[in-house]
């Protein structure tokens, strides 16, 4: 073969090499874009003529303990407009403006032409959707959504919440179990062709979306109406900064009603405040005062310094520690432990501070969970403020015995002292009592009460519960007396700190009532307070009355029965119904069981009415002397008192028609 032969036959070769390498390249690359690169390049390719938006779910349905609706989803449809089939965006914002009910400048804006897709308003209602239907324009469409309703309004909108535009609870329960109430998004499609117009038609649902299951509060929506409406009351009467009613089961921590002034609407929450959208229950911590009184009284006595009759001196109203005076709001000399409580003596309960010492008293309040959020799971909830006893200063054992240096919230306050109502047991707060499914069937994730620790022992919830009934029996918190029912309770006034000056200030600041009932089988704990009111003073005076409404009608719903209160005298051959009047002789008892000569124990008769108390004696050979009318709220000798043939028993009976009362 010439050499031109083999050159042109080399030549032929490397163009055939060239092609075949060229031709594996490209079928390399096709095999890329069709095998590896499949799924990519076809949502690629999708996204050239459809658009995916989400389906928002329908949120759960949210009730009160008895079934009631507090909150629900109902059907609603969104407005969404695809810009770039709007010819003239003004003459379309303008056809939409006064349907809409917003200003067309606005309208047009969404409409930009480099917008893909827009919703335009979201959740309409029914008339105002089919007005936008009556425009028949092409660039607007629907989506089925849900809008969220309210239809109890502002009733329980703190413990409730509410759901913000974009379908996520913003506040209380709805917040604290979005995911749960949620549900799940789907998805939908809306077809465009290759210049991005829409090809017309109904979405096309890829996933629908899922619906958010339920809850069931430990509300009542009874008493949270009861609550709101003696609360607003007061809080409009005084004029006061803000006011709050939190009631709780102290069986089991439940909480009863959740009342808070300001309030808003949450089914218009945007037009509302902040100060009237927060939730000051958990949130805003405050110096309680002489409520706290109460968690000194358990320390003393669960440490065995002090026990009700134990003698205490009021130094006449004035005492001096670490170089600062602090006065009583009345000059008392000597006082049982028990009147110390009953007359709030500031120099008295400093003085059981001072001798209980400070790491007993921190352990108690700790104890009590002061310091310490109480994980109702709401957001910005406050743990208030407890420092350490390495950082108090001199006065601060003297000042945290009567309430001050010391800030917590209502729900910590409410939760002590149903401690005490429940036998020294400090229950876990909650609000949500079950889990529904998407039906309300109750799931069988069930919410059961917790006992956190045993803060007291029962005898110590015991005897400072007698000591509590006396604060309303002849004390402080007279204006709480309901009749019919042993209520235990405590006052509080506090004043609070001034910014500037850095002392406390003698304006009024935080006025509360504190307590619960029936003393002796207690069904309901309950705070009342009042933040800075215009014009009045006292805790007794604003606060107690509104507790005893409160609670009075709150007995009745919840079926407690009061008491008889008729006075009756026991004679040989049973129970004889005495006058109505006060009983003012020595009654003299011959016991049915009675023994020649014998003697016992003194039973305890607290909290029982005049006719169960004589019976309750009738096995002794005593006599009884008894005062006033109504629940036995003193006795002498005291439970458990050696009572030997021939004792007078002295009875003290409440006044249910309790008159004004001055003090803390």
């Amino acid at each position: 073969m010439t050499d031109r032969g083999q050159g042109r036959r080399r030549r032929t070769i490397v163009v055939a090499l060239f092609i075949g390498c060229a031709f594996l390249v490209l079928l390399a690359r096709l095999a890329v874009l069709q095998v590896v690169k499949h799924e990519e390049y076809a949502r690629l390719a999708e996204g050239q003529h459809a658009k995916t938006i989400p389906l928002k779910p329908r949120r759960g349905t949210i009730v009160d303990r008895h079934g009631q609706v507090l909150a629900l989803s109902a059907r609603a449809e969104s407005l969404f407009a695809v810009p770039t089939r709007v010819e003239d965006a003004a003459a379309l914002a303008a056809e939409l403006a006064p349907i809409l009910g917003e200003p067309a400048p606005d309208l047009a804006r969404r409409l930009q032409p480099s917008r893909r897709f827009v919703f335009v308003k979201r959740r309409l209602p029914h008339d105002v959707a089919q007005a936008v239907r009556g425009l028949d324009h092409p660039a607007l469409g629907f989506v089925d959504e849900s809008m969220r309703l309210y239809p109890n309004r502002e009733l329980a909108a703190h413990a409730v919440g509410f759901e913000g535009i974009d379908g996520r609870g913003l506040a209380g329960v709805e917040q604290a179990l979005d995911e749960h109430l949620a549900g799940a998004e789907g998805r939908a499609l809306i077809g465009r062709d290759a210049l991005g117009r829409e090809l017309g038609g109904a979405l096309r649902v890829l996933t629908p979306a899922t619906p958010g299951r339920g809850l069931v509060l430990t509300i009542d929506a009874t008493l949270q109406y009861v609550a709101e409406r003696e609360l607003d009351a007061l809080w409009r009467r005084t004029r006061a900064k803000a006011a709050m009613a939190v009631m709780m089961d102290p069986r089991t921590g439940e909480i009863l009603a959740w009342a808070i002034r300001p309030t808003y609407n949450p089914n218009t929450f945007q037009s509302a405040t902040d100060e009237e959208r927060r939730n000051r229950a958990v949130t805003d911590p405050f110096e309680p005062g002489s409520t706290f009184k109460v968690i000194l009284a358990a320390a003393a006595l669960e440490e065995g310094v002090m026990r009700p009759s134990d003698r205490v001196h009021g130094e006449h109203g004035a005492i001096t520690v670490a170089g600062a005076t602090i006065h009583d709001w009345k000059r008392y000399g000597w006082l049982t432990f028990a009147e110390v409580l009953q007359n709030s003596s500031n120099v008295g309960s400093i003085k059981v501070g001072l001798a209980l010492g400070r790491e007993r008293y921190y352990k108690h309040m700790t104890g009590f969970g002061f310091g310490t959020p109480t994980a109702l799971g709401f957001a910005g909830e406050s743990r208030g403020k407890l420092r350490a006893p390495a950082q108090w200063s001199g006065l601060s054992l003297a000042t945290m015995s009567i309430g001050q240096e010391i800030s917590l919230t209502a729900v910590q306050l409410v939760a002590a002292v149903s401690a005490i109502a429940n036998g020294g047991r400090l229950m876990q707060p909650q609000v949500v009592k079950a889990l529904t499914d998407t039906e309300g069937r109750r799931t069988q994730q069930s919410i059961e009460p917790r006992v956190v620790r045993q803060v007291v022992s029962p005898d110590t919830a015991r005897i400072l519960t007698d000591m509590m009934v006396n604060v309303v029996a002849h004390g402080t918190g007279k204006r709480a007396a309901i009749a019919g029912y042993l209520v235990a309770g405590k006052t509080g006034t506090a004043q609070k700190m001034d910014p500037a000056t850095r002392r406390y200030s003698r304006a009024p600041g935080v006025l509360s009532f504190v307590g619960f009932a029936p003393a002796d089988d207690p069904r309901l704990s309950l705070l009342v307070m009042l933040d800075e009111p215009k014009n009045e003073k006292w805790g007794s005076e604003a606060a107690a009355p509104v507790f005893a409404a409160i609670a009075r009608e709150s007995l009745r719903h919840l079926n407690v029965p009061p008491r008889d209160t008729t006075p009756v005298a026991i004679v040989r051959g049973g129970p004889v119904v005495a006058s109505a009047g006060e009983v003012e002789e020595p009654i003299r008892l011959v016991g049915l069981a009675e023994t020649e000569g014998g003697s016992g124990v003194m039973p305890r008769v607290l909290g029982l009415s005049l006719r169960q108390a004589m019976e309750t004696l009738a096995p002794f050979d005593v006599g009884v002397t008894v005062s006033g009318r109504g629940i036995v709220v003193g006795q002498t000798p005291p439970p458990g008192a050696p009572v030997p043939s021939g004792t007078l028993c002295d009875l003290t009976l409440a006044s249910l028609a309790a008159g004004p009362a001055k003090g803390p």
